[in-house]
Protein backbone atom coordinates (compact mmCIF):
# COMPACT_ATOMS: atom_id res chain seq x y z
CA UNK A 1 0.00 0.00 0.00
CA UNK A 2 1.39 3.35 -1.22
CA UNK A 3 1.24 6.08 1.82
CA UNK A 4 0.16 9.48 0.74
CA UNK A 5 2.64 12.46 -0.06
CA UNK A 6 4.76 12.94 3.01
CA UNK A 7 7.43 16.05 3.64
CA UNK A 8 10.82 13.68 4.15
CA UNK A 9 12.62 14.86 7.09
CA UNK A 10 16.62 15.46 7.16
CA UNK A 11 18.49 13.75 9.47
CA UNK A 12 19.71 15.96 11.87
CA UNK A 13 22.94 17.82 11.20
CA UNK A 14 22.67 17.38 7.88
CA UNK A 15 21.48 18.92 4.17
CA UNK A 16 21.76 16.62 2.14
CA UNK A 17 24.13 17.66 -0.16
CA UNK A 18 27.15 18.12 2.12
CA UNK A 19 28.95 16.46 4.65
CA UNK A 20 29.94 17.53 8.24
CA UNK A 21 31.32 15.46 10.87
CA UNK A 22 28.16 16.37 13.64
CA UNK A 23 25.89 14.41 10.48
CA UNK A 24 28.28 11.01 10.53
CA UNK A 25 28.98 10.75 14.72
CA UNK A 26 25.01 10.81 15.42
CA UNK A 27 25.61 6.86 14.42
CA UNK A 28 27.75 6.05 16.94
CA UNK A 29 24.62 6.09 19.39
CA UNK A 30 22.97 4.24 16.99
CA UNK A 31 24.54 1.18 16.56
CA UNK A 32 23.65 0.03 19.78
CA UNK A 33 20.54 -1.07 18.14
CA UNK A 34 22.52 -4.01 15.99
CA UNK A 35 24.58 -5.28 18.32
CA UNK A 36 23.86 -9.08 19.86
CA UNK A 37 21.74 -10.14 20.77
CA UNK A 38 19.58 -7.34 18.78
CA UNK A 39 18.89 -8.25 15.09
CA UNK A 40 21.34 -7.81 12.87
CA UNK A 41 21.61 -4.52 10.59
CA UNK A 42 22.19 -6.56 7.39
CA UNK A 43 18.81 -8.53 8.54
CA UNK A 44 16.81 -5.59 8.63
CA UNK A 45 18.39 -4.38 5.50
CA UNK A 46 16.59 -7.18 4.04
CA UNK A 47 13.40 -7.22 6.04
CA UNK A 48 14.29 -10.79 7.34
CA UNK A 49 15.06 -11.85 10.79
CA UNK A 50 17.29 -13.86 10.51
CA UNK A 51 21.44 -14.47 11.58
CA UNK A 52 21.89 -12.13 14.95
CA UNK A 53 25.24 -11.14 14.15
CA UNK A 54 28.35 -11.74 11.37
CA UNK A 55 29.22 -15.61 11.14
CA UNK A 56 32.87 -15.56 12.96
CA UNK A 57 35.51 -18.84 12.83
CA UNK A 58 36.45 -20.88 16.00
CA UNK A 59 40.15 -20.80 16.61
CA UNK A 60 41.02 -24.74 18.47
CA UNK A 61 42.30 -24.05 22.09
CA UNK A 62 42.70 -27.53 23.59
CA UNK A 63 41.92 -30.99 24.78
CA UNK A 64 40.53 -32.06 28.07
CA UNK A 65 38.37 -35.10 29.35
CA UNK A 66 35.05 -35.08 28.56
CA UNK A 67 32.98 -33.56 30.69
CA UNK A 68 28.70 -34.02 30.82
CA UNK A 69 26.80 -31.66 28.82
CA UNK A 70 29.37 -31.62 26.45
CA UNK A 71 29.27 -31.58 22.76
CA UNK A 72 29.80 -35.61 21.39
CA UNK A 73 30.53 -33.59 17.69
CA UNK A 74 33.51 -32.27 19.26
CA UNK A 75 35.24 -35.69 20.77
CA UNK A 76 38.55 -35.68 19.50
CA UNK A 77 38.62 -39.47 18.46
CA UNK A 78 42.48 -39.78 17.88
CA UNK A 79 42.72 -38.49 21.80
CA UNK A 80 40.26 -40.98 23.09
CA UNK A 81 41.62 -44.09 21.52
CA UNK A 82 45.16 -43.53 22.47
CA UNK A 83 44.19 -42.84 26.33
CA UNK A 84 41.29 -44.97 26.53
CA UNK A 85 39.63 -42.21 28.05
CA UNK A 86 36.78 -39.93 26.13
CA UNK A 87 38.12 -36.44 25.15
CA UNK A 88 36.70 -33.68 23.54
CA UNK A 89 37.97 -30.39 21.75
CA UNK A 90 37.63 -26.93 23.50
CA UNK A 91 37.23 -24.17 20.87
CA UNK A 92 36.95 -19.76 21.30
CA UNK A 93 35.16 -18.26 18.88
CA UNK A 94 37.32 -16.34 16.29
CA UNK A 95 36.55 -12.49 18.00
CA UNK A 96 38.21 -9.85 15.50
CA UNK A 97 36.98 -9.88 11.64
CA UNK A 98 38.52 -7.00 10.02
CA UNK A 99 35.59 -4.89 8.11
CA UNK A 100 36.55 -2.99 4.96
CA UNK A 101 34.24 -0.58 3.30
CA UNK A 102 34.75 0.64 -0.26
CA UNK A 103 32.85 3.79 -0.38
CA UNK A 104 31.93 5.23 -4.23
CA UNK A 105 31.50 9.07 -3.86
CA UNK A 106 32.36 9.73 -7.59
CA UNK A 107 30.56 11.72 -10.20
CA UNK A 108 27.49 9.80 -10.25
CA UNK A 109 27.02 9.66 -6.54
CA UNK A 110 26.58 13.29 -5.93
CA UNK A 111 23.13 12.40 -7.39
CA UNK A 112 19.82 13.07 -5.63
CA UNK A 113 16.22 14.43 -6.48
CA UNK A 114 14.72 14.50 -2.96
CA UNK A 115 16.24 13.96 0.19
CA UNK A 116 19.93 13.29 -0.11
CA UNK A 117 22.34 12.53 -2.47
CA UNK A 118 23.21 9.03 -3.24
CA UNK A 119 26.80 9.77 -1.88
CA UNK A 120 25.87 11.09 1.61
CA UNK A 121 23.27 8.17 1.96
CA UNK A 122 26.40 6.48 1.47
CA UNK A 123 28.43 8.04 4.09
CA UNK A 124 26.10 7.54 7.05
CA UNK A 125 25.22 4.12 6.08
CA UNK A 126 29.19 3.83 6.09
CA UNK A 127 29.29 5.53 9.15
CA UNK A 128 26.98 3.27 10.91
CA UNK A 129 28.62 0.49 9.87
CA UNK A 130 32.16 1.72 11.30
CA UNK A 131 30.58 2.38 14.45
CA UNK A 132 29.17 -1.16 14.86
CA UNK A 133 31.67 -2.69 13.81
CA UNK A 134 33.88 -1.30 16.78
CA UNK A 135 31.77 -1.87 19.16
CA UNK A 136 31.99 -5.49 18.03
CA UNK A 137 35.74 -5.47 18.86
CA UNK A 138 36.73 -5.03 15.16
CA UNK A 139 38.99 -2.77 13.48
CA UNK A 140 37.15 -0.83 10.60
CA UNK A 141 39.30 0.11 7.37
CA UNK A 142 37.96 1.75 3.98
CA UNK A 143 38.65 2.99 0.64
CA UNK A 144 36.69 6.07 -0.34
CA UNK A 145 36.82 6.84 -3.94
CA UNK A 146 35.68 9.75 -5.71
CA UNK A 147 36.92 9.71 -9.21
CA UNK A 148 39.56 11.14 -8.63
CA UNK A 149 41.39 10.16 -5.41
CA UNK A 150 41.63 7.25 -3.50
CA UNK A 151 41.49 8.06 0.27
CA UNK A 152 43.02 5.02 2.59
CA UNK A 153 42.18 4.02 5.99
CA UNK A 154 44.22 1.20 6.94
CA UNK A 155 42.18 -1.01 9.57
CA UNK A 156 42.36 0.60 12.69
CA UNK A 157 40.46 -0.69 16.04
CA UNK A 158 38.42 1.75 18.69
CA UNK A 159 37.44 4.88 18.15
CA UNK A 160 40.04 5.76 16.26
CA UNK A 161 38.98 3.25 13.24
CA UNK A 162 35.78 4.96 12.70
CA UNK A 163 36.78 8.70 13.01
CA UNK A 164 39.15 8.25 10.27
CA UNK A 165 36.98 6.84 7.88
CA UNK A 166 34.30 9.47 8.56
CA UNK A 167 37.38 12.17 8.21
CA UNK A 168 38.74 10.72 4.57
CA UNK A 169 34.53 10.54 3.32
CA UNK A 170 34.50 14.26 4.03
CA UNK A 171 37.55 15.13 2.47
CA UNK A 172 36.84 12.97 -0.22
CA UNK A 173 33.09 14.02 -1.03
CA UNK A 174 34.16 17.99 -0.68
CA UNK A 175 37.09 17.48 -3.64
CA UNK A 176 35.13 15.60 -5.63
CA UNK A 177 33.97 17.96 -8.43
CA UNK A 178 35.76 20.92 -6.99
CA UNK A 179 38.69 20.91 -9.44
CA UNK A 180 41.04 20.91 -6.76
CA UNK A 181 43.67 18.15 -7.01
CA UNK A 182 42.24 16.27 -9.84
CA UNK A 183 44.59 12.93 -10.88
CA UNK A 184 47.04 13.35 -8.15
CA UNK A 185 46.98 9.27 -8.03
CA UNK A 186 47.53 8.15 -10.96
CA UNK A 187 49.77 9.99 -13.11
CA UNK A 188 46.99 12.11 -15.29
CA UNK A 189 44.87 9.20 -15.44
CA UNK A 190 41.15 9.41 -13.93
CA UNK A 191 41.00 6.53 -11.98
CA UNK A 192 38.26 4.15 -12.38
CA UNK A 193 36.18 1.54 -9.99
CA UNK A 194 38.80 -0.85 -11.26
CA UNK A 195 41.40 1.07 -9.75
CA UNK A 196 39.74 1.34 -6.10
CA UNK A 197 39.07 -2.45 -6.62
CA UNK A 198 42.74 -2.96 -6.81
CA UNK A 199 43.52 -0.85 -3.91
CA UNK A 200 41.21 -2.74 -1.93
CA UNK A 201 42.46 -6.33 -2.79
CA UNK A 202 45.92 -4.89 -1.46
CA UNK A 203 44.66 -3.20 1.56
CA UNK A 204 42.26 -5.64 2.49
CA UNK A 205 43.31 -8.32 5.27
CA UNK A 206 42.53 -12.21 4.29
CA UNK A 207 39.83 -12.78 6.42
CA UNK A 208 37.99 -9.97 5.95
CA UNK A 209 33.70 -8.78 5.79
CA UNK A 210 34.03 -6.40 2.68
CA UNK A 211 31.04 -3.82 1.87
CA UNK A 212 31.01 -1.79 -1.30
CA UNK A 213 28.67 0.92 -1.26
CA UNK A 214 28.02 2.47 -4.72
CA UNK A 215 25.48 3.10 -7.25
CA UNK A 216 27.54 1.01 -9.52
CA UNK A 217 27.63 3.24 -12.66
CA UNK A 218 31.86 2.14 -13.02
CA UNK A 219 31.65 -1.35 -12.64
CA UNK A 220 32.58 -3.10 -15.65
CA UNK A 221 32.58 -6.71 -16.67
CA UNK A 222 36.85 -6.95 -16.60
CA UNK A 223 36.13 -6.12 -12.89
CA UNK A 224 34.31 -9.57 -11.89
CA UNK A 225 37.95 -11.63 -11.59
CA UNK A 226 39.30 -8.96 -9.29
CA UNK A 227 35.87 -9.36 -7.46
CA UNK A 228 36.19 -13.35 -7.85
CA UNK A 229 39.27 -12.88 -5.82
CA UNK A 230 38.28 -11.08 -3.17
CA UNK A 231 35.54 -13.61 -2.64
CA UNK A 232 38.02 -16.62 -1.94
CA UNK A 233 39.73 -15.09 1.34
CA UNK A 234 36.77 -12.65 2.41
CA UNK A 235 32.96 -12.20 2.98
CA UNK A 236 31.87 -9.64 0.30
CA UNK A 237 28.69 -7.38 0.08
CA UNK A 238 27.06 -4.89 -2.03
CA UNK A 239 24.99 -2.22 -1.45
CA UNK A 240 23.77 -0.39 -4.23
CA UNK A 241 22.15 3.06 -3.82
CA UNK A 242 19.76 4.73 -6.00
CA UNK A 243 16.96 7.56 -6.78
CA UNK A 244 13.81 7.28 -7.82
CA UNK A 245 14.41 9.55 -10.45
CA UNK A 246 16.72 7.19 -12.22
CA UNK A 247 14.11 4.76 -12.46
CA UNK A 248 11.64 7.88 -13.64
CA UNK A 249 9.76 8.13 -10.58
CA UNK A 250 9.27 11.95 -9.82
CA UNK A 251 6.27 14.34 -9.01
CA UNK A 252 8.16 17.07 -10.98
CA UNK A 253 6.24 17.28 -14.23
CA UNK A 254 8.31 20.42 -16.05
CA UNK A 255 11.39 20.31 -18.53
CA UNK A 256 14.67 20.42 -16.28
CA UNK A 257 18.23 20.32 -17.77
CA UNK A 258 20.23 17.42 -16.24
CA UNK A 259 23.64 15.96 -16.54
CA UNK A 260 25.10 12.57 -15.79
CA UNK A 261 28.81 13.63 -15.60
CA UNK A 262 29.22 12.36 -19.45
CA UNK A 263 26.36 14.49 -21.23
CA UNK A 264 23.72 17.04 -20.79
CA UNK A 265 20.51 17.49 -22.34
CA UNK A 266 17.18 18.90 -21.54
CA UNK A 267 14.12 16.38 -20.52
CA UNK A 268 10.51 16.88 -20.52
CA UNK A 269 9.17 15.03 -17.36
CA UNK A 270 5.68 15.38 -18.20
CA UNK A 271 6.05 13.07 -21.19
CA UNK A 272 5.65 9.47 -20.41
CA UNK A 273 8.30 8.41 -22.80
CA UNK A 274 10.91 10.00 -20.47
CA UNK A 275 9.98 8.29 -17.70
CA UNK A 276 9.73 5.26 -19.74
CA UNK A 277 13.24 5.61 -21.25
CA UNK A 278 14.84 6.33 -17.69
CA UNK A 279 12.87 3.41 -16.85
CA UNK A 280 14.58 0.77 -19.07
CA UNK A 281 17.74 2.30 -18.88
CA UNK A 282 17.91 1.51 -14.99
CA UNK A 283 16.55 -1.71 -15.50
CA UNK A 284 19.42 -3.14 -17.77
CA UNK A 285 22.07 -1.53 -15.31
CA UNK A 286 19.79 -3.52 -12.71
CA UNK A 287 20.08 -6.82 -14.80
CA UNK A 288 23.76 -6.03 -14.92
CA UNK A 289 24.48 -5.74 -11.31
CA UNK A 290 21.55 -8.50 -10.61
CA UNK A 291 23.69 -11.25 -13.25
CA UNK A 292 27.37 -10.04 -11.54
CA UNK A 293 26.03 -10.50 -8.14
CA UNK A 294 24.54 -13.75 -8.89
CA UNK A 295 27.58 -15.39 -10.64
CA UNK A 296 29.54 -14.64 -7.92
CA UNK A 297 27.31 -15.52 -4.74
CA UNK A 298 27.65 -11.52 -3.85
CA UNK A 299 24.70 -10.63 -1.26
CA UNK A 300 23.23 -7.46 -3.16
CA UNK A 301 21.38 -4.91 -0.74
CA UNK A 302 19.81 -1.64 -1.99
CA UNK A 303 19.03 1.36 -0.24
CA UNK A 304 17.38 5.06 -1.43
CA UNK A 305 18.31 8.28 -1.38
CA UNK A 306 15.03 9.35 -0.49
CA UNK A 307 14.71 8.25 2.94
CA UNK A 308 16.70 8.36 5.84
CA UNK A 309 18.78 5.48 6.92
CA UNK A 310 16.58 4.50 10.16
CA UNK A 311 13.78 4.48 8.04
CA UNK A 312 14.72 1.95 5.83
CA UNK A 313 16.58 -0.14 8.26
CA UNK A 314 13.54 0.13 10.77
CA UNK A 315 10.73 -0.51 8.45
CA UNK A 316 10.76 -4.60 8.21
CA UNK A 317 9.00 -4.45 4.92
CA UNK A 318 11.69 -2.93 3.35
CA UNK A 319 13.64 -5.62 0.64
CA UNK A 320 15.51 -5.07 -2.57
CA UNK A 321 14.66 -2.83 -5.46
CA UNK A 322 11.27 -3.29 -6.73
CA UNK A 323 11.05 -0.46 -9.20
CA UNK A 324 9.69 2.09 -7.25
CA UNK A 325 9.86 3.62 -3.71
CA UNK A 326 7.50 2.64 -1.13
CA UNK A 327 5.84 5.52 0.60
Amino acid sequence: MNSQDLTPTLPAHSDGVNLCLAELLQYKNQSVRWLPPAQSVWSQLNGQHQSRQKGRGMNFAEVRPYQAGDDIRAIDWRVTARTGKTHTKLFTEEREQPVMLLIDVSPSMKFGTQLLLKSVQAAHFSSLLSWLAVSEQDRIGAIVFNGNRLYECKPTARQQGPLTVINAMIAAHQECGSGENENDDFNGKRLNFSDALKHLHHLCPKGSEIVVLSDFYLLQDKDKRRLSQLRQHNRLQFVQLYDPLEFGHTSFNGVEFVTDDHQATWLDFSAQSTRDSLSTQYQQHQQFIQEMCKSLAIPLHHLSAARTLMEQLGHCGFNSYKGGENG
